[in-house]
């Protein structure tokens, strides 16, 4: 293999390796993943912190900032709250709260 040939090979390689990092509209960057995956783990226990709210039932899930939360709570109440609890959480940027009430 000539040096040209071994410099297009890591050329290449690279380009594949900071492809895989790159965010699309639909998915987000390695960083971006790693940001939501804490964001999300803060608004869990911002919402198992509260007495009025069970997190059990609720699940959480992040997206560029956006919390989307779903499950189901007794109350309506129960809702509003753990929606108000995900929007205090700092670095939420939007909470689309889908939890259904029994």
């Amino acid at each position: 293999m000539t040096l040209l040939h071994a410099f297009r090979a890591l050329a290449v390689i690279a380009a594949l390796g900071t492809g895989a990092c790159s965010a699309t509209s639909t998915q987000e960057s390695t960083g971006e993943y790693v940001d939501s995956a804490v964001l999300a783990t803060k608004v869990r226990a911002a919402i198992a912190d509260d007495e009025r709210v069970s997190i059990i039932p609720i699940d959480v899930r992040t997206f560029r900032d956006t919390v989307q939360l779903s499950g189901f709570v007794e109350t309506a109440e129960q809702k509003v709250i753990a929606g108000q609890i995900a929007a205090s959480v700092k670095g939420v940027r939007k909470v689309e709260n889908n939890i259904s009430v029994k």
